[in-house]
C-alpha cells in the first residue's frame, strides 16, 4: 500500500505504508536512536506525536513484549526509511510491523528521513497527517487545517486509578502523568512499596498513603497545562523528598513559580550529553522532551542547576538549595539508551533514609 506524510507547510512525501491501515494528524518530531524502537512507540511521552526514526533500519531485531514501556502505542504514527520484515532475534516475538498492525498505527517507509530531520531541525516541530490508505492530498490538507493538537496528554495517558505495587521497603507515590514501565522497575529494584496516583489526585488521597517520598513521571503534552499536578507537588514540597523526571522534572519548575518554553525541535534519542556540576562527571543519557525549564526562573527560586546539555546548555536538572528536592530533564531508567545515571534513584532513597532518621 502506498503512504503520505503531508506537513502543515505543503510539503509531501511519497513512501510505502506498514502498520495500521489508517490517516492520523500529529507534531511530526524525530528521535535519533538506533535501537529502542519499541520503547520509543509505547512510551506514553510520545502521544500525539508522529516519530521519525533517523536510523535508517527500523524493525531489524523484532519485538518483545518483555521491551515494551506500556500496554498500548501512543505515538500516532512513524516514519522510516526502511522497514525489516525479517528481524532477526532469538528474543524476538513477531514483526515491528504486526505489532503495529495489532495496536493501531500506520506507518510509512521508503521516505527520505534524513530530508524530514533537516526540515524539522530547520522549521522547528510540524504539524503533519499520515495516511496509508487511499486519501487525497486535498483531504489531508483540510484534515491538517480542521486538527487541533492536544498540548493536556498528560491528564489521560496514565492510570485512572490508584494502584498499589507491594514492596518492603521505602514508601513511593508516583503521580503518573504517563509512567515508563521501567521508572517502576528501578523503584522495585530498590523494595520500594508503589502507590501510583492518576493525574488530579488530592493532596489529601496521597497523604492517606503517608509516603515517604513523591515521584513525577514523565509524560506528553505542555507542562503548563498540567495545572493540578502542579498544586499537587506545590503542597508536598515542604514535607517529603520529591523527585521530578522528564515532565515532573518541568512540573516541578512551575510548582517553585518558574517556567518552561517549547525548544525548537526538542530532545529525542539515546545519545545526549549532559554535564552533572556536582560530580564534575558527563554522561550519554536518553532523552524524550519538547519543553525545558528557563535556567534563570528557577535558580532565583532556590533551585541550583546541577546537570546541563552538552549540546545547546539548556537545563537537565535541578536541586532545591534546603529541601530534599530535585529533578532531571533526561531519563536515568534509559530503556532505550544509556543507564550510567541510574544512581538517581539511589539519590532519592538516600533523602528518604535521611529524613525518616530526623524524625
Amino acid at each position: 500500500m502506498n503512504g503520505t506524510l503531508y506537513f502543515e507547510d505543503g510539503t509531501i512525501y511519497k513512501g510505502k505504508g506498514f502498520g495500521r491501515i489508517g490517516t492520523a494528524v500529529g507534531e511530526m518530531v524525530f528521535n535519533t536512536s538506533i535501537t529502542g524502537y519499541q520503547e520509543i512507540l509505547t512510551d506514553p511521552s510520545y502521544a500525539g506525536q508522529i516519530v521519525t526514526m533517523t536510523y535508517p533500519l527500523i524493525g531489524n531485531y523484532g519485538v518483545s513484549t518483555e521491551e515494551s514501556e506500556s500496554d498500548s502505542i501512543y505515538a500516532r504514527g512513524v516514519v522510516v526509511r526502511s522497514i525489516s520484515q525479517h528481524p532477526s532475534n532469538y528474543l524476538s516475538e513477531s514483526t515491528l510491523d504486526f505489532m503495529m498492525q495489532k495496536m493501531g498505527l500506520p506507518g510509512i517507509a521508503e521516505v527520505d528521513t534524513r530530508s524530514i530531520t533537516r526540515k524539522i531541525r530547520t522549521s522547528g516541530a510540524l504539524k503533519a497527517a499520515i495516511s496509508n490508505e487511499n486519501v487525497s492530498e486535498e483531504a489531508l490538507e483540510q484534515l491538517l487545517k480542521g486538527t487541533d493538537l492536544k498540548e493536556d496528554w498528560m491528564k489521560v495517558v496514565g492510570i485512572n486509578k490508584a494502584k498499589h505495587i507491594p514492596g518492603s521497603g521505602f514508601r513511593v507515590a508516583l503521580l503518573d502523568l504517563g509512567v515508563k514501565t521501567n521508572i517502576v522497575e528501578e523503584l522495585k529494584k530498590r523494595n520500594c512499596d508503589i502507590m501510583m496516583f492518576p493525574y488530579g489526585t488530592s493532596f489529601k488521597t496521597v497523604k492517606e498513603y503517608q509516603p515517604d517520598g513523591l515521584l513525577v513521571s514523565n509524560g506528553p503534552g505542555n507542562p503548563a497545562e498540567a495545572t493540578e499536578g502542579i498544586s499537587l507537588i506545590k503542597e508536598w514540597l515542604k514535607e517529603i523528598p520529591i523527585f521530578g523526571i522528564c515532565m515532573g522534572h518541568q512540573l516541578l519548575a512551575h510548582a517553585i513559580e518558574g517556567k518552561t518554553y517549547k525548544m525548537k525541535y526538542g530532545h529525542r534519542g539515546g545519545n545526549h550529553g549532559v554535564y552533572d556540576h556536582l560530580k564534575d562527571k558527563a554522561y550519554i543519557t536518553s532523552q524524550n522532551h519538547g519543553y525545558a525549564v528557563e535556567a534563570d526562573s528557577v535558580t532565583t527560586k532556590g533551585m541550583v542547576i546541577t546537570h546541563s546539555n552538552l549540546n545547546d546548555d539548556t537545563v537537565e536538572g535541578m536541586q532545591h538549595k534546603d529541601l530534599p528536592v530535585f529533578s532531571v530533564q533526561f531519563h536515568p531508567e534509559g530503556s532505550p539508551g544509556p543507564r550510567d545515571s541510574e544512581y538517581l534513584f539511589d539519590q532519592f532513597i538516600q533523602y528518604m533514609k535521611e529524613r525518616n532518621q530526623c524524625r
